[in-house]
């Protein structure tokens, strides 16, 4: 049985859902456990208190559910970061102040502009702008950003002008194996994240082939995650996951607990 961990709440600026209907959500949906990930995304450009959660309240909510479910339903603490070079010192500072099990470090904005606004996209080819796109997530790399997975690791396929209808791992395989290196060496790993088929494509984020790539290259840390912002959305597209994982090259998943990655059989 599966975990979805990679969920919102209220407590993110994107979702009205309360931690309450979630959990319940996952129940219905036959999950073994769930880990909560509220966005906190600094110095974000559209709006900057946007994604700035109110984390000691965030953290009374999940620990009462998690007495609340306590027979039922293992809940646990994470957040999902916006990663951004000049903020990882505050993210950082934020990470060491809170007992979180699961910190997912995330890519939603390049150079000052969110890929979710096609104004990102103006005035040049959709290739140039996935390329900015992954050599941001380089640079985040190049800093000392406390993670333990990068979350949709082509988040930006979502928002093309072209959707997925010119991008594959081929295309972009010099910067994505490059991408896929630098995590396995510094002991992160990457996530399946099932919106991607939400959001009208025909891949997870990232695509098979980039997640069949990171374990031919040695990757071993898979998490995986609806991105569920309302009820509906929980364990989204999750009967196709253990097909996906398969195909990979994986015979599990990956569920972090206190920071400490723990592997669980298909």
């Amino acid at each position: 049985m599966l975990w979805d961990t990679h969920m919102h709440t209220y407590h993110s600026g994107d979702s009205t859902a309360s931690p309450e209907s979630m959990a319940a959500a996952a129940v219905r949906a036959g999950l073994s456990g769930i880990c909560f990930t509220d966005h906190l995304d600094y110095d974000y450009p559209v709006d900057p208190d946007e994604f700035i959660p109110d984390i000691p309240g965030y953290l009374s909510d999940v620990l009462t559910l998690s007495e609340q479910y306590r027979s039922t339903l293992p809940i646990l603490f994470g957040i999902e970061l916006g990663l951004q070079p000049h903020v990882a010192s505050a993210n950082n500072q934020t990470i060491s102040q809170f007992p979180f099990d699961f910190v997912i470090g995330s890519s939603h904005v390049v150079h000052r502009m969110d890929p979710y606004y096609s104004s990102y996209f103006d005035g040049r080819s959709e290739e140039t702008a996935i390329l900015e796109y992954f050599n941001s997530i380089l640079e985040n790399l190049d800093t000392d950003a406390d993670f333990d997975v990068y979350g949709h690791l082509d988040y930006i396929v979502r928002y093309c002008p072209g959707r997925e209808q010119f991008y594959t791992y081929d295309r972009y395989s010099d910067v994505i194996d490059d991408i896929l290196r630098r995590l396995i060496e510094s002991g992160r790993g990457i996530e399946l994240n099932t919106a991607g088929f939400r959001k009208g494509l025909t891949h997870p984020n990232p695509t098979e082939d980039v997640l069949r790539r990171y374990r031919e290259l040695g990757g071993e840390i898979i998490t995986i995650g609806s991105d569920a912002h309302c009820p509906r959305d929980v364990a989204g597209d999750f009967d196709r996951v253990p097909d996906i994982l398969k195909y990979a090259g994986f015979k599990y998943f990956t569920v972090y607990t206190k920071r400490k990655p723990r592997f669980i059989r298909i």
